[in-house]
């Protein structure tokens, strides 16, 4: 085989591992931007949970053990 070739092939199967890599780091963040959204919906309505509690509730908690 002639050395170019090899060096044509060995470069495209690099190039092949490069995409590969950048597709997957692609859906990690896709990944990632929905458990940021959901999180945030989760805190949402956690908020919306306390939004009637009476003024001062916990202010004199005492967590000693």
């Amino acid at each position: 085989m002639d050395t170019s070739l090899v060096s044509a092939l060995l470069g495209a199967q690099a190039g092949n591992a490069r995409v590969d890599m950048a597709a997957k780091f692609m859906r990690m963040n896709a990944d990632s931007g929905q458990a940021i959204a959901q999180l945030v919906d989760a805190a949402a309505q956690n908020a919306k949970s306390l939004a009637n509690v009476a003024t001062g509730t916990g202010a004199n908690l005492d967590i000693t053990a």
